[in-house]
């Protein structure tokens, strides 16, 4: 999609309502620049001289996020689709396509990679944006969480039965919020993390009440 145009208008208001209609987008996503003032001319119309403008659209954090990830698969050559929502303060970026499956990479080590990459980019740009990015692909963080429960009362039924401390394989900050919520319903239950990321690890231990 082009990202300026020029266009002749008899007003700078005139100019944006035909940038508005041909981007198909609002107002406030758009900059105008005079580039020649109109000319009224004798009596408001002999040799009157419409002005020229060039309009230009204002990146929103949702583009940046998007024009990124983009980058990326096309870098790539990767024939995915790219579907993106804001939730809250969250810009949620889902990736879908069988050639995408290998940006996921071990454990999503790579996935979370092209996550922190993004949000570096985002705030390159809005260094004030109060908006964290999410991506998925094939919706495997989803899959992810669901194994992580699973995990979480397997852990769960081995600390209340032992009675011993369990320390876990190394996980990433969001699977190990999982898993903390998971084993905080549990109240003989007591979570710690221990290391430092990539090398951090959730601790599982035995609490009397």
């Amino acid at each position: 999609m082009e990202k300026l145009i020029r266009l002749k208008s008899k007003s700078e208001i005139d100019a944006l309502e035909i940038a508005k209609k041909h981007f198909g987008i609002e107002e406030e996503f758009l900059k105008i620049e005079i580039i020649q003032e109109p000319v009224k001319g004798f009596l408001g119309f002999l040799g009157s001289k419409e002005g020229i403008y060039e309009v230009s659209l204002i990146e929103t954090e949702v583009d940046i996020a998007r024009n990124f990830i983009k980058k990326i698969l096309d870098n790539l050559e990767v024939d995915a689709s790219i579907n993106i929502s804001k939730e809250n303060n969250v810009i949620k970026i889902l990736i879908n396509g069988d050639s995408a499956g290998f940006l996921i990479g071990k454990k999503g080590e790579t996935l979370d990679s092209i996550q922190f990459l993004t949000g570096l980019a985002l705030n390159k740009i809005y260094k004030d944006s109060d908006f964290r990015v999410f991506v998925d692909i094939q919706n495997y963080k989803e899959k992810r969480k669901e194994n992580l429960k699973r995990y979480a009362k397997k852990i769960a039924k081995e600390v209340l039965t032992t009675k011993n401390i369990k320390k876990l394989e190394y996980m990433n900050p969001y699977e190990r919020r999982i898993m903390h919520f998971e084993l905080q319903n549990y109240e003989n239950i007591n979570t710690y993390s221990e290391g430092t990321d990539p090398y951090r690890r959730l601790v599982v231990e035995y609490i009397d009440c």
